[in-house]
């Protein structure tokens, strides 16, 4: 039987990725917040 987690890192960037979350407001309303690491790793 297959495991449940196939991981594939081009879909994984699609989804959660730096320019998935410029596409819905995320890194504007942190930037508009000041926050100092937009996306925390």
């Amino acid at each position: 039987m297959k495991r449940t987690y196939q991981p594939n890192n081009r879909k994984k960037a699609k989804k959660h990725g730096f320019f998935a979350r410029k596409e819905s407001n995320i890194l504007n309303s942190r930037r508009s917040k000041g926050r100092k690491n937009l996306i925390n790793k």
